[in-house]
């Protein structure tokens, strides 16, 4: 059978695209359909996938800022269908490509669901988390109505959901009204991780966007003292260094996006790493654990799926700087055992992924040929 992969906007890069990469990786001669598709921004890699974006590239600063035309992406979605040659849709779904469907009824549509539409079904802290203004706001408000409605329909004709964490599996069953099973995300694990270092810094590896709760860490160490390192990108950059800067002494910096041999070095060498966001999973705190690094985390989320107090980080029950700065302090005072860490974080190998797929496509009778490939 002929797979098509089908992922909501391609226009910056975290854990949703990590995932894409190794789908693309077991399925190269898979075509991958978007909504939008920014060759700038993505990897130049990528260029020679197969992707098949739509008109919505041309809308004014679509690929910048993509959050006030959420109706459209539901629009151009319900409207789509995948050419007649596919026999299965993949779907890595965030958003509303959950209404991806074939030209004919036979088409299977298994959804590896990143999580419910945030969009529609947590509209209120989705808005002032991305900081949509006032009017834009209220606009888009009237419509979430309609497409928490009809969202919930076109969950209807997916053939089997999975689900990325045991957070989501409930999502999908309170607004989907859908079982699924759990296939966590793909994480590259280090071939070769650096003996266990201790440099007395703490790191968080993050998009730098409004939702991923970094301006609590920053405030948390700005009253600590201890030196915090944040490496990555966002929209929400300048406002952060902004915080940074407001606080006592320098001890908070924030390097931007990093190379993967810097990205090494401070994994191996940070004392934890911290997570102060809700995530629907969290692929950065595993690679750290592949590190031997203990994660502090928000109890909240995919992060209970792997963060177990004491034995592989800290976590913290409150979503506050006070409460953040709590965990450090405790945190500090818990002997870890890097190996055991290690051992945690291998349970989310690459090569787990792909063989779960694999036997879950197989147990809803699809039938093909992997053939596997290294970007």
């Amino acid at each position: 059978m002929n797979i098509a992969l089908v992922h909501d906007w391609l226009n910056q890069l975290g854990g949703a695209e990590d995932v894409l990469s190794v789908l693309n990786q077991m399925f190269p001669h898979a075509p991958i359909f978007t909504s939008i598709y920014d060759r700038q921004r993505m990897p130049a890699a990528w260029q020679a996938w197969d992707i098949r974006s739509t008109w919505m590239d041309r809308l004014p600063g679509v690929h910048r800022h993509h959050q006030p035309y959420m109706p459209v992406f539901a629009w151009v979605w319900a409207r789509r269908r995948i050419p007649v040659e596919h026999d299965v849709i993949l779907s890595n779904k965030s958003a509303f490509c959950i209404a991806a469907r074939g030209l004919h009824p036979g088409v299977k549509h298994v959804c590896y669901c990143l999580t419910p539409t945030r969009f529609i079904y947590d509209f209120t802290a989705y808005a002032k988390k991305e900081r949509i203004p006032p009017g834009a706001s209220a606009i888009l408000r009237a419509l979430n109505l309609y497409l928490c409605r009809w969202e919930t329909h076109v969950a209807r004709h997916v053939t089997a959901f999975i689900a990325i964490s045991r957070e989501v599996q409930q999502r999908i069953r309170k607004y989907y009204g859908r079982e699924s099973v759990i296939i966590y995300p793909p994480i590259e694990m280090p071939l070769h991780p650096s003996a266990t270092q201790d440099q007395g810094f703490y790191l968080i590896v993050s998009r730098l966007l409004p939702y991923k709760r970094v301006d609590l860490a920053i405030e948390a160490f700005g009253k600590l003292g201890l030196p915090l390192i944040v490496a990555g990108d966002g929209r929400d950059r300048s406002r952060l260094e902004q915080l940074a800067a407001r606080q006592r002494g320098s001890n908070i910096r924030l390097l931007g996006r990093v190379d993967d041999a810097t990205l090494h070095r401070l994994l191996a060498e940070c004392r934890a790493f911290v997570f102060p966001g809700v995530e629907d999973f969290g692929i950065a705190p595993i690679r750290a654990m592949a590190y031997g690094k203990p994660v502090i985390a928000c109890a909240g989320g995919g992060a209970l799926d792997y963060v177990m107090d004491g034995v592989t980080g800290t976590l913290f029950y409150s979503q506050t700087a006070d409460a953040l700065a709590e965990a450090v302090l405790k945190n500090s005072g818990v002997t870890f055992a890097p190996a055991e860490i290690r051992r945690h974080a291998e349970r989310f190998g690459v090569e787990r992924f792909k063989h779960e797929i694999i036997e879950f496509l197989r147990g809803l009778g699809v039938e093909i040929e992997v053939r596997s490939r290294r970007l």
